[in-house]
């Protein structure tokens, strides 16, 4: 059976945790064959193989309704048919969402979080609601109960007053908090952060700790209002990254211009792109002239000039001239949707880190609990003079430090923003798992033509033998190299002013890493390299010249030698040096030309290792030996179309030139929109910045749990402590986790 996929939107998804427990239970359901939840996008990715969609989409509703009752399960592939299709319960404010990237149907109201025995993260929030989780029939009992609090604070009343005051400013304050824990408790379903924080707080009230029992659910909502916020605008900041989503365009029609979303042109439909506005589709420029800012696309600052004929992309923004474009591709297939479709499902495709961190939040807690309760227990039975109250307390400070929400909230966002800033320097990396492989990169191995050359050839010398003239020579390889589309061939055919007729040539054959075989006026033509001489016995001249060199040879006679020069990228200087100042410790490049061209090349801009003169499987056989030389990852760096077996061998296939290329775009891991190699040392710098932060949250947040923790069960730290290295320590790890967004490194 065929496997299907389909994608949805989890309207006001907002815990990590049980995004994570929403992919593990839809993972159990038979036939589904790949999930993935992204939390920085919201989106849930589906392949199965086994049910109907209607079908499948009750499961999954099911299973979102008992872990997050309050998200929209929304079909992502009907939004053209109706923006308001939802599955599951209504919005919670009791109308419908449309599901506009970056904006949630939360509304700013509180949500239940169903979350079994996993902690839970905080509630989502709107796109435009920075007031977090809070709306105002939460604020004002909150804000009475802090008042309540404050007056018992100070107040001198009797025991009896002072303990109401204290128990009515707890349930104004954490009602929510109360009422989620009983529900759970009901569902069966414990351990979650709402059940934990109500047992500290009942323990702390069990042991007269009032005023502390108080404070800490108040500091806990706080904290749960500017973690909201902070989970809220990490998302915007990522949004806000990948903003390059036109708006609309401008279609020529018979009653004049008319503004349509990009959707609704076709292919071969004019339309009218004014100064300042987004290009919407790919297409070709029809009239006028302009300079186009393609900073979105490819990372480079510097406008590039377009004018009549030359193609243009999505997302590119037009300086100064008006264009009339004929679009050339459908806004499923343009350069813009394909980036984001890339983006966003890069999430799909998790790091080890991340996957490591969402294993290990799955023990920690229930871990963590049956510490305390040991902690409670244990010592008032064992330890002399050891008092039961104290115990407690210091068993409820596990309790609260038990979450994992600064983990599994900020891992996922740090690797979302890598991927996100890598973009933005026009860098598509398929997955937080080749982010991650970046960091391990030991060896890069490069073709040349196109990726260190320019791919540009031209005629430079043409050596002849005794018996043939220059012009048959040109003429004889002309008509050989008459099918072929490479570069190569092109400049031969370009060096030949007649035209080409093709009832002069029959039997033409193409020997794969040789060259052609052909008959030309009754005449059997060889042109290729030095091997296709020697497999034809052809005795042949060397020639030691920088470039590519195609023998020819005319019914068994050598005929002489075209000489084709490739020119230097400008970038290629500048890329080989980047990544020997990253310490990439092996630099290769392989390739089917010339061995001596392929040296003189090589030597001149630093390569360490060349081997030349390599059939398409002689390169996926020597790249095999060199990733046994090395211990980390190798990187392959190429076209994307001529060198796919490579691409898909190599640790981590690279391709250059995606702009506008859906051949480089589908055959790499990583694809550098524009031509230029030392993208790829941006892509690892990103990479190294992305891994530095994200265990720089790991550690952090560890680091300090662990050290309220002991000092928890020393007796020194209290309660307060504990939310703050719970709330506190996730709102600090969110907030270093969106600094992975800054390219100043």
């Amino acid at each position: 059976m065929s496997k299907m996929q389909t994608e949805f939107l989890l309207e006001g998804l907002g815990c990590a945790n049980c995004a994570a427990k929403i992919e593990r239970r839809i993972e159990k359901i038979q036939g589904v064959t790949q999930v993935s939840i992204s939390f920085a996008t919201k989106k849930l990715l589906l392949e199965w193989d086994a049910y109907e969609l209607e079908e499948m989409k009750q499961k999954i509703k099911e299973i979102v309704q008992k872990i997050e009752p309050h998200v929209q399960v929304i079909d992502e592939s009907k939004k053209n048919k109706s923006h308001h299709e939802e599955y599951g319960q209504g919005s919670c404010c009791g109308q419908s969402h449309g599901h506009d990237h970056g904006h949630e149907g939360c509304c700013g109201k509180t949500h239940e979080h169903d979350h079994g025995h996993e902690a839970c993260c905080k509630g989502s929030h709107g796109h435009n609601h920075d007031h977090g989780d809070f709306n105002k029939s939460e604020i004002i009992p909150l804000a009475s109960g802090a008042i309540l609090f404050f007056i018992a604070m100070v107040g001198k009343f009797t025991f009896f007053t002072e303990l109401s005051l204290y128990v009515v400013s707890y349930l104004l304050i954490g009602k929510e908090v109360l009422w989620k824990a009983i529900k759970n408790i009901f569902r069966g379903e414990f351990l979650d952060e709402n059940f934990l924080m109500a047992i500290a707080g009942m323990s702390a009230f069990a042991i007269k700790e009032f005023p502390e029992a108080v404070a800490v659910m108040l500091f806990f909502r706080v904290g749960e209002f500017f973690e909201g916020i902070a989970v809220n605008r990490s998302r915007m900041s990522i949004e806000a990254l990948l903003d390059i989503r036109p708006d609309f365009a401008n279609l020529k029609t018979e009653k004049g211009v008319v503004k349509v979303s990009p959707e609704e042109v076709m292919m071969g439909q004019e339309i009218i792109v004014k100064p300042g506005e987004k290009i919407p589709l790919d297409g070709k420029v029809m009239t006028g002239k302009s300079m186009l800012d393609t900073s979105v696309l490819t990372g480079e600052s510097v406008p590039r000039k377009v004018q009549v004929g030359d193609d243009v992309f999505s997302g590119a923004i037009n300086q100064n001239g008006v264009l009339t474009i004929a679009v050339t591709k459908g806004f499923g297939e343009s350069t813009v949707s394909k980036i984001l479709e890339l983006v966003e499902k890069a999430s799909s495709k998790k790091a080890q880190t991340e996957k490591f961190i969402t294993k290990f939040a799955r023990y920690y807690t229930p871990s963590v609990v049956c510490i305390a309760l040991m902690l409670a227990i244990i010592p008032p039975i064992f330890i002399e003079g050891a008092v039961l109250t104290e115990w407690v307390y210091r068993a409820a400070i596990f309790l609260v430090v038990s979450c994992p929400c600064a983990l599994v909230i900020s891992i996922p966002l740090g690797f979302f923003g890598g991927i996100g800033a890598a973009s933005k320097n026009g860098i598509l990396i398929k997955g937080g798992n080749y982010l991650e492989a970046l960091n391990k990169v030991d060896a890069v191995v490069f073709d040349k033509t196109g990726t260190i050359t320019k791919g540009i050839f031209e005629v430079t010398k043409i050596n002849t033998a005794k018996a043939f003239k220059e012009e048959e020579l040109i003429y004889y390889a002309a008509y050989a190299e008459y099918y072929s589309n490479h570069p190569i061939a092109l400049s031969i055919r370009k060096s030949y002013d007649e035209e080409i007729k093709e009832e002069k040539m029959k039997d033409y054959e193409e020997i794969s890493g040789h060259g052609v075989k052909v008959m030309v006026d009754g005449k059997v033509v060889l042109a290729g390299n030095k091997k296709l001489m020697e497999k034809y016995h052809i005795d042949y001249k060397e020639i030691d010249l920088l470039g590519t060199i195609v023998h020819i040879a005319v019914d068994g006679q050598y005929a002489g030698a075209i000489i084709i020069s490739d020119e230097i990228k400008e970038d290629s200087f500048e890329g080989i040096k980047q990544l020997k100042k990253l310490g990439i410790k092996k630099l290769v490049m392989l390739t089917g030309d010339h061995k001596r061209a392929a040296e003189l090349i090589a030597k001149e801009i630093g390569i360490d290792e060349v081997h030349a003169e390599l059939l398409p499987h002689e390169k996926v056989e020597k790249l095999e030996i060199l990733q046994k030389s090395i211990k980390g990852n190798m990187a392959f760096i190429g076209d994307g179309i001529n060198d796919a077996p490579v691409l898909a061998r190599a640790d981590i296939g690279v391709a250059m030139g995606g702009l506008g290329s859906d051949a480089a775009i589908e055959a790499a891991d990583v694809v550098l929109m524009t031509d230029e190699i030392s993208k790829i040392a941006k892509a690892i710098e990103v990479a190294n910045r992305t891994r530095k932060i994200v265990w720089q949250n790991i550690i952090f947040s560890l680091g300090i749990k662990g050290i309220v923790m002991v000092l928890g069960a020393a007796g020194i730290a209290n309660l307060w402590e504990a939310v703050f290295a719970d709330v506190g320590v996730a709102l600090i790890a969110i907030f270093n986790a969106m600094r992975v967004m800054n390219n100043k490194g």
